[in-house]
């Protein structure tokens, strides 16, 4: 798929993203064996809960995921890779493998996005934020010090990005940020590989707000979030994860008021219950995001945690009443 497809589609409609990849795997209960058949069966540590193993372990059960969110009316599928970087697959002894979970999570979601011809259907490869920072000590006593420096995220991104594009995708997705400065990293790693590949694909950016104070897990306000990374000409920038729908909308407003590209927004299905589970219904929380795409604040929505094709279809039912949001691309 072009990249004058995604821009032509971006200002014409408010696109769909996907919902979340983990919801639906856990419906699968998945044990030991089905993130090891096939390549892993001799790896000495465990890896049940490796999600983005299964791209390549159990691909039938990642392409009926990406299926069924296409049918419920995604215009983006995201890849099986939000941990796929050495620095993440590190806690399972995987720097090896990440080339294949990219390369593979890509090339299956591309096969399944390709059985869809009623539109352009468009695939991000999803990047995770690592589970380290580098903006803050993982240390108490030892403030200064850092589990990871920038040259370390950005050759890990770098690795991850490469494979992705190996695999043919359209969109690279950087998504729960909760550090700008990583993101930062996975921003000049998108320049570095464009460089040598000699070619570019459009990048979305999509932080995360810790709780209701509106700020990143670093302390960044929106807004700041926003001017940090507004050098860099993205397709869109946008919120996910940590917030309902309801709460998100404050903050989504001020990138409305303030951002040169597209917006874009993917919250949770609510706020997790007492065992970690989210109880709010695709109608609840398709409602509750029909109130800013009738302020026109978004021009792409989707959905996070807990969320499952129910809830897509609900939210591209809504979101095929209203425009997308209108900008100024100029600076973009």
């Amino acid at each position: 798929m072009t990249n004058s497809a995604l821009q032509l589609a971006i200002q014409q409609r408010i696109l769909v993203l996907d919902g979340a990849m983990g919801t639906m795997i856990q419906r699968h209960q998945l044990e030991e064996f089905d993130f090891r058949e096939g390549a892993f069966e001799d790896h000495p540590m465990s890896l049940k809960g490796n999600n983005d193993l299964l791209s390549i372990t159990r691909p039938e059960i990642i392409k009926e995921i990406h299926r069924a969110y296409l049918t419920a009316g995604a215009d983006i599928i995201e890849t099986n890779t939000f941990s796929g970087t050495t620095i993440a697959q590190a806690d399972y002894h995987l720097e090896d493998a990440v080339y294949q979970i990219n390369f593979q999570g890509a090339k299956i979601a591309k096969e399944v996005a390709a059985e869809f011809t009623d539109r352009p259907r468009f695939v991000a490869g999803s990047i995770g934020p690592t589970n380290r920072t580098a903006s803050i000590s993982p240390d108490v006593n030892d403030p200064g010090y850092r589990a990871v420096t920038f040259d370390d995220l950005v050759a890990a991104y770098a690795q991850q990005i490469d494979a992705l594009m190996d695999g043919g995708v359209d969109i690279l997705l950087i998504e729960t940020v909760f550090d700008t400065l990583n993101a930062k990293a996975a921003l000049y790693a998108c320049d570095q590989v464009f460089e040598q590949r000699g070619v570019q694909i459009p990048i979305m950016v999509s932080g995360t707000i810790t709780d209701q104070s509106g700020r990143t897990l670093t302390g960044q306000t929106t807004e700041a979030f926003l001017i940090s990374l507004s050098h860099m000409p993205l397709l869109s920038i946008g919120l996910n994860c940590a917030l309902g729908a309801s709460m998100m909308r404050p903050y989504l407003q001020v990138l409305n008021d303030k951002a040169p590209f597209a917006v874009s927004a993917h919250p949770n299905a609510g706020l997790p219950n007492e065992f970690g589970l989210y109880d709010e219904s695709p109608a609840a929380m398709a409602a509750q995001i029909e109130q800013f795409l009738q302020e026109s604040l978004v021009n792409v929505i989707g959905g996070c945690c807990g969320t499952t094709p129910e809830h897509i279809a609900a939210i591209a039912q809504v979101a095929a009443k209203y425009s997308p949001r209108k900008w100024n691309p100029t600076n973009a």
